[in-house]
């Protein structure tokens, strides 16, 4: 058996090396040797790379698969996800639209979007296009926003007002999509057209960018698109594509690695590509030069040659053992990304893998720099495996640690139908929680999660992304709350957001059907120490309270003859009835107790 295996490795590797354009410069001779193994190491299906110097393409291919299953090899062709390397295509369209005069990018952004809030009016009032295109609005990630519950860019913009922030406007970097989500409907406003129409037009086809899609999850079967992977106990599993249309400014381009070696040329020429001007010679500078630190800059101690961490306009930026390296990754569901280039040097590397959270890109891009730049070997892929080990090591032992708090056998409050229902936040959407046999689940638009109780009423949810089990323990904690009735009325989100306390979902109260006549039987006249209250119906069949001296209630039906305040939460009202079905007296149930009114003698 193991002859057998070993046979069938080396023939998978032969078959592999077929894949690949061969490299025609001397300093990439065994290139598919080395990344076959690189992708065996990690247990990764495939990877496109393009490696350019000045206007040349030194080499563009593929390694391994882009279909596992079928066995369907990666080429020089084939199209992956690139997530937020997707970054430095919107901060350029806004490039562009600055230098022909349509915005200013040093403007706040509330000029080109006026209806747009933000959680604190500093925001609001102060951000501009500069910030968000490096990361510096005071806002964390907010991810899970758009993750679980996608939605069309207009909702995510309204979204973004719930959305607290973390630290002051340009006091941090801290990254965050939703600043490029921004950029896009700015383009939008100001071209009249879609931001997707917008970069395949100024970009997409000076750059000859001809099989780049947007939807790769739409692409025909006949299409040379990777399927995606995750890696799991040394297997190689299938991984859905995320349909990321809502964000697309943020992640959504798919491209070829020969495709991408276009736009990162034209980076190395100033702005140029095969003489034609795609991008402001001025813009190109300003949007690699650093713009907001990321970090400290001193040089650290297990690699003292990689060192000074900041961020430009869609580029990340650091020297590289003395060379001037520019950078972005990107990930998505089922796929990694690099695209980098070094400005002094005039070369550039793009590295396509459709593994989840790979560090593939890292280990080929490092490999392959260190060849044309004629520095001394570093084995990247030892040393980013063992780095791999060790933080895995260390999340299974924080994850061993934080299980002393645990406290076995608390039981929950209530039963775990009472948890069930829709969760509301306004920023990060509905949570629809069921009980199913003995177990609580939660479901949102993408995301479905296996509710496993923790200790009390706080509860530990697993993902079960498309098929996709994720066993291993997750940081967030779901606390559920009740009112002082004992009812559960609110979800909080511990780690959801890490940078904030909690995300708190309210729950919502879904009413019950009550006929017009029943209705009716409700209304009258009710004395409350001394008070008239009066219970009526509008016109549109909406039972309503007044007391005096305040305004008149709108309520919404429960069942058992009680109706729910809608505009205060913990307060509603409760009718006894006599065996006509007549009310006789009403209570006012609110957190600092229950005040019971009769109705009026000769009241209706």
């Amino acid at each position: 058996m193991k002859k057998l295996a070993l046979v069938t490795l080396l023939f998978g590797l032969l078959l592999n090396s077929l894949f690949a354009q061969p490299a025609t410069d001397s300093r990439l001779t065994g290139l598919d040797t080395m990344i076959n193994r690189i992708l065996s190491d990690w247990h990764a299906a495939g990877c496109g790379v393009a490696v350019v110097e000045k206007d040349k393409v030194l080499f563009a291919g593929g390694f391994g698969y882009r279909d596992y299953d079928a066995k369907k090899p990666v080429t020089a062709t084939t199209i992956f996800q690139i997530g937020s390397s997707t970054k430095a295509f919107t901060s350029a369209l806004l490039g562009l639209l600055d230098a022909e005069g349509k915005l200013d990018m040093e403007e706040r952004v509330s000029v080109y979007l006026p209806d747009l809030r933000f959680y604190k009016d500093e925001l609001t009032n102060h951000l501009t296009i500069l910030d968000l295109m490096c990361h510096r609005s005071g806002l964390p990630r907010h991810d899970m926003a758009w993750y679980i519950n996608p939605t069309t860019r207009d909702s995510f913009v309204y979204r973004m007002r719930y959305f607290e922030p973390s630290a002051g406007l340009r006091e941090h970097w801290q990254y965050n999509n939703f600043g490029f989500l921004l950029q896009g409907a700015i383009a939008e406003k100001l071209t009249g057209k879609s931001w997707e129409e917008n970069i395949r037009e100024r970009f997409f086809e000076p750059l000859g960018m001809k099989t780049a899609l947007f939807d790769i999850w739409n692409a025909p079967a006949s299409a040379d698109v990777a399927k995606g992977y995750y890696e799991k106990d040394g297997a190689i599993r299938h991984m859905d594509y995320y349909r990321i249309e809502g964000m697309g400014p943020a992640g959504s381009i798919a491209a070829s690695s020969a495709e991408m070696a276009n736009w990162v040329m034209s980076w190395i020429s100033g702005g140029k590509f095969q003489g034609k001007e795609i991008l402001p010679p001025a813009y190109v500078g300003r949007a690699i030069s650093a713009q907001m630190t990321m970090g400290g800059g001193a040089p650290p101690a297990e690699n003292p040659n990689i060192f000074f961490s900041s961020y430009g306009l869609g580029w990340m930026l650091s020297s590289y053992y003395g060379h001037y390296r520019v950078e972005h990754g990107g990930n998505i569901n089922g796929f990694s990304a690099n695209v980098c280039f070094f400005p002094s040097d005039s070369i550039g590397i793009v590295v396509l893998v459709n593994q989840n959270g790979s560090q593939v890109n890292s280990v080929v891009r490092n490999l392959i720099i260190d060849r044309l730049l004629g520095l001394p070997y570093n084995d990247w892929n030892t040393y980013l495996l063992e780095r791999a080990r060790k933080q895995k090591e260390a999340g299974e032992s924080v994850k061993k640690t934080e299980d002393l708090g645990r406290k076995s056998g608390a039981r929950t409050s209530h039963p775990l139908s009472d948890f069930a229902g829709t969760y509301e936040h306004p920023g990060y959407g509905k949570l629809a929680l069921s009980v199913q046999n003995d177990s609580l689940f939660a479901k949102s638009v993408y995301t479905r999660f296996f509710l496993e109780h923790y200790h009390y009423d706080i509860f530990r949810p697993f993902a079960l992304i498309q098929g996709l089990d994720i066993e291993e323990d997750s940081p967030i904690r779901l606390q559920f709350i009740s009112d002082l009735k004992g009812e559960i009325t609110e979800l909080r989100a511990f780690g959801l957001e890490p940078s904030v306390e909690s995300i708190v979902f309210k729950k919502k109260t879904t009413a019950v059907a009550v006929e017009k006549s029943d209705l009716e039987n409700y209304c009258g006249e009710y004395t409350l120490g001394g008070l008239n209250c009066k219970v009526y119906l509008r016109t549109d069949n909406t039972l309503m309270v007044f007391v005096p001296g305040q305004p008149d209630y709108e309520t919404m039906p429960v069942g058992n003859h009680e109706f729910k305040l809608t505009v205060i939460d913990g307060y509603s009202v409760r009718f006894e009835v006599n065996e006509t079905g007549k009310a006789t007296a009403v209570s006012f149930i609110q957190p600092n107790g229950t005040f019971k009114a009769l109705r009026k003698e000769g009241g209706r």
